[in-house]
């Protein structure tokens, strides 16, 4: 256990060493976020409000950027990994919940939504907060920056042009189905650029594929490359689970409660 209080929203570092997430309290609205080790060692809270949405940490995990909710509006910040440099990003979409690292430390991406909610947007970042870039719209969320920075791995996209998986090619500024058919959460590259990871749970236990890649291309059929002898939920209040690119962290959460009932003549 990296902590028993109830917790979601895990986002891992890009070397996968430091792990993002936000413990909840009251309605499930309200909470603080923190990160620490990946073993729950020296934590630090960065922040603590209501809507809270763990984005990023930057490639070499010096920064962080998050979002809560402000008298109704949602906002994006970074701060450093220490909780030092809080600064807000001048961002002015309506809502965003997703976010990644590129390999150059000294920007992020972020998605969301910039005037509705029929396709989702991507921004460039700088990490510094002092700046944002529209990149594209329409290809998805972002989980992730191929080693190179050309591409970025998204799902979830509303629009059925780029339903399922897909990338987006930002030299450029080209998005591409790769898996149209193929309904997942979080997805990555491989440490070594060679492949995209994704989950699937079933009813006992839990799979995470690696299909083979290369030069913006799937080259392969996907195959399992680790088996859990247990499966868990992808969402609870935001995503619910993480993985390193190596694949040898799985961050999950697992809420637990009780309900009694009782019947009443």
């Amino acid at each position: 256990d990296i902590l028993q209080e109830l917790a979601t929203q895990p986002a891992l570092s890009w070397d996968g060493r430091h792990v993002s997430y936000v413990v909840l309290s009251g309605n499930a609205q309200e909470g603080d976020l923190w990160v620490s080790d990946i073993d729950g060692s020296h934590r630090v809270k960065l922040a603590s409000g209501t809507g809270l949405v763990t984005a990023a940490f930057n490639s070499d995990g010096s920064r962080f950027m998050f979002g809560l909710s402000e008298n109704g509006t949602e906002k994006f910040y970074v701060i450093r990994s220490d909780g030092t440099g809080l600064r807000q990003i001048p961002w002015a979409g309506i809502s965003a919940g997703y976010g990644t690292a590129s390999p150059d430390p000294n920007f992020l991406y972020l998605g969301g939504w910039e005037h509705d909610f029929s396709k989702v947007t991507t921004w460039k970042v700088a990490a510094d907060g002092s700046a944002v870039e529209k990149l594209e719209d329409g290809c998805g969320a972002a989980w992730d920056a191929s080693p190179d920075g050309r591409y970025l791995l998204t799902s979830l996209n509303q629009g059925a042009q780029s339903a399922g998986v897909s990338e987006f090619s930002v030299p450029d500024r080209k998005c591409i189905s790769l898996a149209p058919d193929l309904n997942t959460l979080v997805v990555h590259f491989s440490t070594d650029g060679n492949s995209i990871l994704y989950f699937t749970p079933g009813r006992s236990e839990g799979t995470i594929y690696r299909q083979p890649w290369h030069g913006g291309k799937l080259t392969g059929p996907a195959v399992p490359a680790v088996k859990l002898p247990f499966t868990f939920r992808v969402n609870y209040a935001g995503n619910a689970y993480d993985f390193s690119k190596d694949l040898s962290t799985v961050v999950y959460a697992r809420p637990n409660g009780q309900a009694d009932l009782y019947l009443l003549k």
